[in-house]
């Protein structure tokens, strides 16, 4: 499997053999953005194409078009667990924000 982008949004492709084609889906969205195409030139065409229409349908319906990834999420965690975090944060002398950052950061490149 490989990667494609357009304007910001990564599509993963796969090339069906038994087909002779390539196809597309637009990934870290809720929506569903589908392309294909035989040829490398035709995947980039056809995933322009298909994130041109999602965005297009997205404003005829008066929607915003999800994005990948915003960079923000919320977490519910006990309170206990809130106040620990925030004095370890208030100890290390960074935000909330920057502490809980590093520590995942941390834990995915372990």
């Amino acid at each position: 499997m490989t990667t494609m982008s357009y304007k910001g949004y990564t599509a993963t492709i796969e090339y069906d053999a038994y087909a002779g084609i390539f196809h597309g889906e637009v990934a870290d969205i809720r929506d569903v953005v589908t392309f294909q195409g035989k040829s490398v030139a035709e995947l980039k065409k056809a995933l322009a194409g298909s994130i041109e229409d999602y965005l297009a349908f997205c404003k005829q319906r008066g929607e915003e078009p999800d994005k990948p990834f915003s960079g923000q999420f919320v977490v519910r965690t006990d309170p206990a667990l809130h106040k620990d975090v925030s004095n370890a944060a208030r100890r290390a002398g960074v935000s909330l924000n920057k502490f809980v950052t590093a520590t995942l950061e941390k834990a995915v490149r372990r």
